[in-house]
């Protein structure tokens, strides 16, 4: 499985695009992102491997406490993404330009 194919594949969960709308506000604990999914810790756990695994979010330990988690979001899967959708995008104004002038020759 490619780059984009894992992160579309971990993005297709409606738990995991909520995490990642909550990292985008800036780095928070694990618990806390539990308790703002409404979420046990284990259950979460596994989406926040998920998360890891491809890449979309890392973990570091809080300063003075090493039991302390924050998960902030990498940027470098969603910039595969977006290129992706970019070429996407490309091809579809390029086929809508294509059909909007034959179209037009043929009026």
């Amino acid at each position: 499985m490619d780059d984009v194919d894992a992160t579309l594949a971990a993005l297709a969960d409606p738990t995991r695009r909520k995490v990642i709308d909550l990292l985008r506000e800036g780095p928070r604990p694990a618990g806390e992102l539990a308790q703002a999914v409404q979420m046990s810790a284990p259950a979460l756990s596994r989406h926040l491997r998920v998360l890891r695994g491809v890449g979309l979010v890392e973990v570091a330990t809080g300063g003075d406490d090493a039991r302390l988690r924050l998960y902030t979001l990498r940027q470098e899967p969603f910039e595969a993404l977006r290129a992706w959708l970019d070429q996407v995008q490309a091809f579809w104004a390029e086929q809508l330009g294509s059909f909007k002038d034959h179209v037009e020759r043929g009026r």
